[in-house]
């Protein structure tokens, strides 16, 4: 870790905690509550805003908006599209979180539209990112089954393809534009055995873009160092993936800079 990274990190951390972010996350059915409490825990301001009817002028008006495919229907991809572009005119960065893209045929066809608005940074687990990048994953569903390093020259490739920031979350995690990369450790084990953790992350990544929408890269690297060091410190007093849920969002809500910037772990590549 390089004192330069830690320091960027650790004052985005406190910037974005100061300012209260406002974030549009257009997420899926089992991620709506645990998504808006992480935000709020966290120190940002969500907005859980997907019709049609409304997203997209709600888009001009937040820092950030955030796109989740988990739980598709015409109405929401309509929103989400209508979403992205208002976004993209009003200058406003926005996330893709490209669930089980791979799935079914619908998937893979709403994320070909989302893609062509260019999202700021896609953030996925690694057989996502693999597969999006046009190799063969070992995938089932929303879950991973390749490790992270696997999926780094996916994530690099797509990255330089899609002129976006990739972030490939995991074990130890990686963003990456295709030119600089690192990886992030910490975290816990028991983060997959709580469901919509990774969908939440999405958000948080949005809530650091709307204060940084200029620092892309360092803003998804501060994001997720967020993610693993609170997610370490609750590990510590956990019994189990239930425990480990309340004590993940009060770390969150407890963190400060010193903490974040003593236990923060990157790897400059």
């Amino acid at each position: 870790m390089t004192t330069e990274t830690s320091q960027t990190a650790t004052d985005l951390f406190e910037r974005m905690r100061a300012t209260n972010p406002l974030v549009q996350c257009i997420t899926n059915y089992v991620a709506m509550n645990y998504a808006a409490n992480v935000l709020l825990a966290a120190g940002a301001s969500p907005a859980m805003v997907h019709t049609p009817e409304e997203s997209g002028e709600f888009a001009a008006i937040a820092g950030a908006l955030t796109v989740n495919i988990g739980t598709l229907s015409p109405n929401w991809v309509e929103g989400m599209i209508a979403a992205a572009k208002a976004a993209n005119r009003a200058g406003k960065p926005w996330v893709l979180d490209p669930v089980a893209h791979f799935a079914t045929g619908y998937r893979r066809d709403a994320v070909a539209e989302l893609l062509k608005l260019k999202p700021t940074v896609i953030r996925g687990n690694a057989s996502e990112i693999i597969a999006l990048g046009g190799g063969q994953s070992a995938g089932q569903g929303v879950d991973s089954g390749d490790p992270v390093e696997q999926a780094e020259e996916a994530a690099r490739g797509l990255a330089i393809a899609q002129g976006a920031i990739v972030a490939v979350t995991g074990e130890v995690d990686f963003v990456t534009d295709g030119k600089r990369s690192v990886r992030i450790a910490g975290g816990s084990d028991l983060m997959p055995k709580v469901t919509a953790t990774g969908c939440s992350l999405t958000a948080l990544v949005g809530a650091y873009l709307a204060i940084a929408p200029d620092q892309a890269f360092e803003a998804t690297v501060a994001a997720l160092g967020n993610f693993a060091v609170a997610g370490e410190i609750a590990a510590n007093t956990a019994n189990g993936p239930a425990s480990f849920m309340t004590a993940f969002i009060d770390g969150l809500h407890r963190l400060d800079g010193a903490t974040y910037a003593k236990n923060l772990r990157i790897n400059v590549l």
